[in-house]
Order: structure tokens, then sequence, then C-alpha cells
């Protein structure tokens, strides 16, 4: 079988008479003078590097979960063809584990004078912005003997966006806030409620609807009906306090969180009603004020990206009053935060009368899944001490629950699957008897 290339060269090169070995540099530079003439034109013969001329084109954001292509553009200046490896280095999260080898390297040949394109797909892992490291090629020269190497920076980065798996609950959501908001047959009376128009009356109407000047005037009883008003204020208020970075299942208890206030901003948004969001521990983290429906939830998503639960005790008086500075008149206060007893009791419960005096209150928390699985083992003495101490964490949740609710607070307590559409209904409860 006939040997070509570099194969061949090396099989010439070994079979050349070497003899018997003796130390001197007469006969090492006589043996390895071929092998040495060989590297040379291979050195030579290599496309240099640092002419290499890189950009950057593709996918600037993505969200969680999906993939992202960057594409890169290599132009070779040089008068000698470009035959090269290629490893375009991202941070590890960029890739699920064990793909970042298949995706991050390339192979390319690039003749004098042209360009070509390489793909690198991106499947983040976490939230945040990525940033591309650097570029590493490796020149090869015709034999494959030696190698030039060089690195390039091509700056580009790619925001990973929350996920938002919640959007999913959307559309059941806004055809119960069109029944509240009288596009149906279903028309509601509260407190704080707009005045819609006349029909008769029917068994199972509120009595105090009744109009009695109408009815006065006409043979049959007249009723008034309502609907939600509009344009109400929403804080949503996300802790990222240290409770935050608790991790349910496999992600921190902040990601469900996020995924709750963005279903209830796009729901709120649609009824008409104006939301902001404050992000805060011991500092405002993020803030998104007087943002229309159309640009709400791109500036949300943008804004909650790059939120990272904080190691630190979240300062429950700076938090109240930057509230109350973000919303000066009546509002319905969505506050994200944890339901354990004790910062409950240390910082939230002292401050909370100064946001029920003006606002209205709701508290949502998410609650650990496995802590029901534990609290329902049974079968030998390790289960049994883990259902009781699963019951007692329970017990405390709902103490502290019991607490906030008689200080006036609407309290959500749900696992992450089911926190988005438990806080949507209770917005939507909350609209339909008129306490926004």
């Amino acid at each position: 079988m006939a040997l070509t290339g570099r194969a061949a060269l090396l099989a010439a090169l070994g079979s050349l008479p070497v003899g018997i070995w003796e130390p001197s540099w007469t006969g090492v530079l006589a043996v390895n003078a071929p092998l040495a003439v060989a590297y040379a034109c291979d050195y030579a013969l290599a496309a240099p590097v640092r002419r290499l001329s890189l950009t950057r084109s593709g996918d600037t954001s993505v969200r969680l979960g999906d993939t992202a292509d960057v594409t890169l553009t290599i132009t070779n200046p040089s008068r000698r063809p470009l035959r090269a490896r290629l490893r375009d280095a991202w941070p590890p999260s960029s890739w699920h584990q064990g793909t970042e080898t298949d995706a991050s390297r390339h192979r390319l040949t690039i003749p004098p004078g042209e360009r070509r394109r390489v793909t690198t797909r991106l499947r983040p892992t976490r939230r945040g912005d990525r940033r591309a490291d650097r570029v590493t090629i490796r020149s090869y020269g015709p034999l494959g003997l030696f190698a030039r190497q060089g690195t390039h920076k091509a700056p580009w980065t790619v925001r990973v966006l929350p996920p938002f798996t919640s959007r999913k609950h959307l559309p059941s959501k806004l055809a119960r806030l069109r029944e509240l908001d009288g596009r149906t047959s279903v028309l509601t009376r509260g407190e704080g409620t707009e005045f819609d128009s006349l029909r008769e009356y029917v068994p199972g109407d509120d009595t105090r609807s009744i109009d009695w000047r109408a009815t006065a005037r006409q043979t049959t009883v007249a009723v008034r009906t309502w609907r939600p008003e509009r344009d109400r204020h929403i804080l949503l208020v996300l802790d990222t306090g240290r409770t935050s970075a608790g991790r349910v299942g496999d992600a921190p208890r902040l990601d469900a969180s996020l995924d709750a206030a963005l279903l209830l901003a796009a729901l709120a948004s649609r009824a008409g009603d104006r939301v902001d969001l404050l992000a805060y521990d011991r500092k405002v983290r993020a803030l998104v004020q007087g943002r229309t429906a159309g640009d709400l939830l791109p500036a949300l998503v943008s804004a909650m990206s790059t939120l990272e639960p904080e190691l630190v005790e979240t300062d429950a008086r700076g938090l109240a009053a930057t509230a109350l500075r973000t919303s000066p008149r009546r509002s319905l206060i969505v506050l994200l935060t944890t339901l354990d007893a004790t910062p409950i009791e240390e910082g939230l419960l002292p401050v909370l009368g100064q946001l029920t005096q003006r606002h209205t209150v709701l508290l949502a928390s998410v609650a650990d899944p496995h802590i029901s699985t534990m609290s329902q083992s049974r079968g030998d003495i390790d289960a049994v001490y883990e259902a009781a101490a699963a019951a007692q964490a329970q017990t405390e949740r709902l103490r502290t629950a019991e607490q906030l609710r008689r200080h006036g607070v609407t309290v959500v307590d749900a696992t992450p699957e089911d926190l988005p559409p438990a806080l949507a209904d209770a917005y939507l409860s909350l609209k339909s008897a008129g306490r926004l």
C-alpha cells in the first residue's frame, strides 16, 4: 500500500541509516537534519495566526432552556492557506454538561484572501449575561508536523432571559379576566368597582346592587352591574436576600418568584393596570417603572435576567421605605419573599403596618414540594423522623401565614409549579372584590 503525505515523509525519515548511536553533535545533526528541514518547511508554510481578522454576529438574547447561535467570521489576509483547529471559549454555564467539547471546537480551511464562518451553538444553563472569552486558533502546515498557535479577542454577549414557563396559564387567566371585565354575561360588584349599566334583577343577585330609583321608574326590579376599575397600580417586590437562594428542586426560589411575577405582570397589564418592579435586599437591585403595556414584559424580562440571590439578610425597613417611595399612592404591593418564621417575625412584621396602612399587600412564597413528600413518609424510624420534621415545618408556615392574615395581608403559599397560577388567581379575586 503506497504512503503519501505526512505518513510517507515520516516513513522516509524513519528509514534513514542511523548506525550505532554516539553522543556526537555531528551525528545528531546528520540524523536529524532531514527532519529539521521538514519541520522548517512546515512552519514556513503554516498560515500566520495573529494576522487573522475575527468578527461576530448572531443571537444577543435567548430564553433559558433554548439555544442561541453565535457566528464567528474568520478572514485570512495572508498568502498562505489556513488549515486550523479553532476553539471558541465561553463560560461553562453556556452549555449543558458534557456538550462543550463538541460545540466550541471547529476545524476549518481558508484559502488566501478569503473568509469562512463557523457557528457555535450555546444552550445556557443559568440566567444572566454570557460573555465570549477568547478564540484560540492552531494553524498547521501542509504536513501537520508544526503548528502556530495564537488567541484573539472577539467580544460578544448573550443575555439569558427567564424562561417564563408559566405563560401557558395566561389564556385561562385572561378568560376569567374577561368575565370580570364585563365582556361576558358574568358581572361583579365590589367596593372599588365602576358602574357599568342596569339590567333586570334575577334570583341570586346581590340585593345591594338594586337601584331603587330606577326600579321606581319601571315595573321590574333593576340592578346595577359593575366592572372592575382600570389603571390601578401594582408594585412587584422581589426579595433577593439570602432566603431567595434556597434551592427548591434544581433552581433557587428566586427563579420561581420571577416566573410568578411575569405571569402576574402579563395579566395585570392586559387588565389595564400599571405594573412596576422593585428587586431589593439591602439595596435596590432592579427597578422598572413607568412602562407602557407593550414595553412592560420586555423590560421586566431584561431586568430579571441578571438578578441573582445575594447571601445577605434582607433589610426589611429599607425594603418597606423603598416600596413606599416607589408607590406614593394607593397600590397593590405584591411581595415575593419567604414564609420562614424568623425573617417574617423579626424583619417584616415590625414594618408591615407602614405598608398595610396605605396599600393592599399580597405576599407570595415558594413552598418546597419535598416537605410535603416527607410528611407522608412511613416505613422505618428515619422516615418517621422525617415526617415529624416536615409536619413541624408545615405547622410553622401555617402559623406565620395566619399572623400575616391577621394584619390584613393576603397570603399565597404554593410550590414552584403552582405559585404562578395561584398568584394570578389571588390578583383576580382581589380585583373582583373591588379591593384594588
